[in-house]
């Protein structure tokens, strides 16, 4: 029987055999070990009292000539059609993690779904990504919306808050059957990179393509067709409709054009909290420093990343995907919004570090209940729209030197900064709601009061970061999944409210698939 152990590893020492390692944490000759698993590695940079920097490793262990037992899919459950009944037509809109998993799940249970994805497959859709960043927007292919959805080229960061330890695994191990790097499943910080991940979903999309599911790209739903209470079909920009019984909700949390004609066809629709703010910058260098202290030199050690958290006057202030050795992207799907979001490569090479820094919106601050469960998209296009005409357009954005945001007043100048349309000096105060501005600027003192280095002078926000989620919630039953205005409707991941990264909307995309099929058992 295998062993497991915990053990701390330093810097000095982690590159020996991972067999030395396990054999002086048991005691035991090294001939004595087997094979080892690594479990779970996690970075321990904690500072003080003479703690090395180093690495929190658990292992699993086997003895020389031990037998390993059979390995068993994880966070897989068993899916089956039931025999004899007539398999329904699914149409899954989105082919992010959510729909993308959704998919997986049911094609192994013998149901071949449809896909439908406004955007474009993800060799194309760089492309547009280029062209974005000279202040050219396609608003079908973009940052937002294509294949693998937002995740795709925002980074790639897998951690999770979700408590499905089994499922999670099972999520992780099917990126890495499809090409991700197997470290992603022992990391306590995985990541795949923005240039690692579209490999990915291309072999997930040619095995699922060979299981039979249909992808059907530069195709956006526009409405659904229902007759005698039931879903009977999609309808499609430009004409025609996709004959389905069951549709999938997998869209994104910019699927602004799909709240609307949920709302047109009577399906629920609610508000749901977000959070906006800005992109807050940094030289790489400086975070090492925070984090890693006197070490923060060593090759040895990855870029540093951080999570702040901090409170103004009852409200939540705190950092959002933070990207170290990352890129500042422009991230809008309108023409006349600017919107940022943050990304890194699996190198994570870059020499800036940002983070989203948001401040929580309630419900009821998007706008008077008159103004419908989508006020909260409202809410952030006036937002998107103030930085876009401050900036003076083309996606460039306005920013501030964190200092002088601080202090009231607008920069003379700006820093070096990764955000490619170019960034224009203009007080931020302007872009936001007074109660945004007030509880970021206190938040952020509260931050630099606490994080002296956060107060670089070459720090600079920059706005406007409203993505954060998706300020509505397509509505479901708890037990069903279903929509309750209306019976083989699956509401799904991030864009419809119940979920918050890649593996938590991949992880609800496996819920929607077996209850479709337990609708059918």
């Amino acid at each position: 029987m295998s062993r497991i152990v915990d053990t701390f590893v330093s810097l000095d020492a982690a590159d020996e055999p991972p067999a030395d390692t396990a054999a002086r944490a048991l005691g035991w000759p090294t001939v004595r070990v087997g094979r080892v698993r690594v479990v779970r590695r996690s970075l321990d940079a904690r500072k003080g009292m003479g703690r090395p920097i180093g690495f929190q490793l658990r292992l699993e262990v086997f003895e020389t000539g031990e037998s390993e037992p059979a390995v068993v899919a994880v966070g897989r459950a068993s899916l089956s059609w039931p025999s004899g009944r007539a398999v329904p037509r699914v149409v899954i809109v989105g082919s992010g993690p959510a729909g993308t998993w959704a998919a997986l799940r049911l094609a192994d249970a013998g149901i071949a779904a449809t896909i439908l994805e406004r955007g474009k497959p993800v060799q194309p859709r760089r492309h547009d990504l280029a062209a974005l960043q000279r202040g050219s927007l396609n608003p079908d292919s973009n940052y937002c919306f294509g294949e693998g959805g937002a995740g795709t080229y925002s980074d790639g960061k897998l951690y999770t808050r979700s408590k499905d330890r089994a499922g999670v695994a099972g999520i992780l191990a099917d990126l890495v059957r499809f090409g991700a790097p197997a470290e992603i499943e022992s990391d306590a910080r995985p990541h795949v990179g923005s240039n690692r991940l579209p490999k990915v979903l291309t072999g997930l999309r040619t095995h699922l393509q060979a299981q039979g599911v249909a992808y059907a790209f530069d195709s956006e739903a526009v409405g659904v067709r229902v007759q005698g209470g039931s879903v009977r079909a999609v309808r499609l920009r430009g004409g025609g409709e996709l004959p389905a019984d069951v549709l999938v909700l997998a869209v994104g949390h910019s699927a602004r054009l799909v709240y609307e004609w949920l709302l047109a066809a009577g399906i629920a629709v609610e508000r749901k909290e977000m959070a906006v703010g800005v992109r807050l910058e940094h030289p790489q260098a400086v975070i090492n420093r925070m984090q890693y202290g006197p070490v923060a030199g060593d090759a040895r050690l990855p870029p540093a990343f951080y999570e702040l958290k901090a409170q103004c006057e009852g409200r939540g202030v705190y950092s959002f995907c933070m990207c170290p050795g990352g890129w500042i992207v422009p991230a809008a799907t309108e023409a006349d919004g600017t919107v940022v979001n943050g990304m890194s490569l699996s190198r994570r090479d870059s020499p800036f570090a940002n983070a989203g820094m948001v401040v929580t919106v309630r419900t009821d601050e998007f706008g008077p209940v008159s103004a419908g469960p989508l006020a909260g998209v409202g809410l952030q296009r006036q937002i998107e729209q103030a930085a876009f005409r401050l900036a003076g357009g083309n996606f460039r954005a306005p920013a501030q030197r964190l200092g002088d945001f601080l202090a009231g007043h607008p920069s003379s100048s700006l820093p070096k900064t990764s955000y490619r349309p170019g960034i224009v000096t203009g007080s931020l105060a302007e872009v936001f709601p007074p109660f945004v501005t007030t509880a970021l600027r206190g938040g952020l003192r509260d931050l630099v009061r606490r994080y002296p280095l956060l107060d670089d002078p070459d720090a600079v926000l920059i706005a406007a970061e409203t993505r954060t989620s998706a300020p509505v919630r397509i509505v479901r039953d708890p037990e069903t999944l279903e929509s309750p205005t209306l019976p083989g409707v699956y509401p799904s991941g991030e864009g419809a409210g119940y979920a918050g990264g890649i593996v938590s909307a991949a992880l609800d995309g496996v819920r929607i698939a077996e209850a479709i099929v337990r609708r059918g058992g």
